[in-house]
């Protein structure tokens, strides 16, 4: 009886059910078409566009998130995450450490980096402990892609890791009310010049001082 006893919980659990491919891919294209419409009309685009850009039904999206605040949170953990994965492999690809900061910069851009800046407002929990450590993560990875390249003597020294992050939100967004399907090929031009601007020596003196992690966080 006890060796029956013992198995028993070994067995439940082998009969727990796997999410299949099937809802797997279909939870995917969800938080994809979200991060492509929260980009495009921001966060508070109609769930039932996100559903429509994804392929599935209202029910589909419901099922996998059943409130915006739930796809929210996922889309910006999945964009936080993938971003950093992007700094990773630019180190890894370049020796030069300016062309890995402009490699990861482009890299951040197709990741669709500009759909965090909208989200983090409003009712959305931006303090959850989940998106702190992702944050914590791509932070750090992003500063040390900049020091390295301030060491090299290869980047302006009169910037810093917050001037590149609120770049890239700004430069990765739509302006408001302009329908352009192929925004990809402008945000990619206006990113190289502003990289072009962040290579050293400095063509110019910048107003104001560097944007650092901690007045961001501050919003001073």
């Amino acid at each position: 009886m006890e060796s029956v006893a013992a198995t028993a919980p070994c067995a439940a659990e082998r009969r727990t059910p796997r999410p299949r491919a099937d809802a797997l891919r279909n939870r995917e294209r969800i938080v994809t078409a979200a991060r492509e419409t929260f980009v495009e009309f921001g966060p508070d685009v109609p769930l039932d566009e996100v559903a429509r850009r994804a392929g599935v039904g209202n029910a589909t999206l419901y099922r996998n998130f059943p409130d915006r605040a739930a796809l929210t949170h996922e889309v910006v953990l999945a964009v936080t995450s993938r971003t950093t994965d992007r700094v990773e492999e630019a180190v890894a690809a370049e020796s030069d450490p300016f062309a890995a900061l402009s490699r990861f910069v482009h890299a951040a851009a197709d990741e669709r980096i500009g759909a965090l800046c909208p989200m983090l407002s409003g009712g959305f929990d931006k303090d959850h402990p989940e998106l702190l450590a992702e944050r914590r993560r791509l932070e750090e990875a992003v500063e040390g892609l900049v020091e390295r390249a301030m060491s090299a003597g290869r980047l302006r020294t009169d910037i810093a890791v917050g001037d590149v992050l609120v770049a890239l939100s700004q430069l990765t967004r739509p302006l408001p009310g302009i329908a352009c399907p192929d925004i990809d090929r402008f945000t990619h031009r206006h990113l190289q010049l502003f990289l072009d601007g962040l290579e050293a020596p400095a063509r110019s003196e910048l107003p104001g001082s560097a944007a650092t992690l901690e007045v961001l966080r501050s919003g001073r």
